[in-house]
């Protein structure tokens, strides 16, 4: 007997690929139709996205330099 160690089947493959890309395509759709509020509205908050990558950037050189 042929013992199938597959994860998933094809049809659950096909599904999670298909879902995966619709998904994508709406909310590329919504981010584009929504572009000038988010310009409006969150001026500047890429300075806060800078701010937690270079904490962690921080924690992570000095775990790399202190242990």
């Amino acid at each position: 007997m042929h013992k199938n160690n597959d994860m998933f089947s094809n049809g659950q493959l096909i599904f999670g690929v298909l879902f995966a890309l619709v998904f994508a395509v709406f909310i590329f759709l919504a981010y584009k139709k929504d572009i000038n509020l988010h310009k409006k509205y969150y001026k500047g908050s890429v300075w806060v996205l800078v701010a937690f990558i270079g904490f962690l950037l921080m924690i992570a050189a000095i775990k790399f330099i202190f242990v």
